[in-house]
């Protein structure tokens, strides 16, 4: 890890982050995270083509292995949440095979229209934030069949996944995470 980590929290090393270095910062950018997972009005595949693109890019081992439908349990545990009331309850949840195609996502069948253009968002805002910024085309199809809401929900979501999951790789944190019962995130 790129900062010093107790033995013991190693396990566990965001939990450690958030009560030891910059706290409110930390807990605040923890907070910005859960409520993407707890309140976003995408649909689950949606989210976690987008989510699952971006953690591609951001090379952060912890998110490329991250299973909304199988791992928000645990996560809302230790930062708050309710899974029932989260986007992991508007199913289908994705199988193998969609997280093994998203970096495919132009070619695999595996994907809907909606799907297609959640990950190239995501794709977009992570290689290239002015290409996509300034791409009428993509934004032509994107308002087209999303609402501004969802547009909102989904640019959010996205920078909430950027920034943690880069900071997370960038210090070497990525390679184990529990989700740790710590005080609950605001």
């Amino acid at each position: 890890m790129r900062i010093y980590m107790p033995a013991e929290h190693q396990a566990n090393p965001v939990a450690h982050l958030a009560e030891h270095y910059a706290s409110k910062i930390v807990t605040t950018g923890l907070a910005f995270s859960k409520e993407g997972y707890q309140h976003s009005k995408l649909s689950l595949r949606e989210f976690e083509g987008a989510r699952a693109r971006m953690a591609e890019i951001n090379g952060c081992q912890v998110c490329r292995q991250f299973r909304a439908a199988r791992d928000l349990p645990g996560f809302f545990a230790a930062f708050g949440g309710i899974t029932s009331e989260s986007v992991a309850a508007r199913a289908p949840a994705p199988d193998d095979s969609f997280y093994e195609n998203v970096s495919n996502w132009r070619d695999s069948p595996l994907f809907s229209e909606r799907e297609r253009l959640a990950i190239a968002y995501a794709e977009g805002l992570g290689l290239d934030p002015q290409g996509i910024a300034s791409d009428e085309a993509f934004w032509a199809k994107a308002k087209a069949i999303f609402s501004d809401d969802e547009i909102v929900d989904l640019s959010c979501c996205i920078a909430a996944w950027m920034g943690f999951g880069r900071v997370t790789h960038a210090l070497g944190m990525d390679r184990v995470c529990t989700f740790v019962p710590m005080g609950k995130v605001a």
